[in-house]
């Protein structure tokens, strides 16, 4: 199973990006927080209220999940990193059936 993390703009934009993955079937959940970044942009320091996206998905459907994500992201540059997790095989199984595996 592959879990994918983006931040986001706000509450709003991970929800419409987090329920169109679910809806296309490209993912089984996605789960929303809220964070605080720092960062430096265009050489200056940068401290935004954020709302982070994990998403749970397939190996086989991570690429088209970042290729969504790059569609609907409003960010110029969106961070979309992706690590494989393991997890209980109930729970895998039902990711699976989910994206249609």
């Amino acid at each position: 199973m592959i879990f994918l993390y983006t931040p986001c703009k706000d509450v709003s934009e991970a929800k419409e990006i987090g329920r169109a993955l679910v809806k296309k079937r490209l993912a089984a959940c996605a789960n929303i927080f809220p964070i605080t970044s720092v960062y430096m942009w265009k050489e200056k320091l940068t401290e935004d209220k954020e709302h982070v996206l994990l998403i749970k998905t397939t190996k086989s459907r991570a690429k088209k999940v970042m290729d969504e994500i790059k569609r609907l992201h409003s960010y110029e540059l969106p961070c979309i990193a992706s690590f494989e997790v393991g997890c209980n095989s109930e729970y895998k199984n039902w990711v699976k059936e989910q994206v249609n595996e």
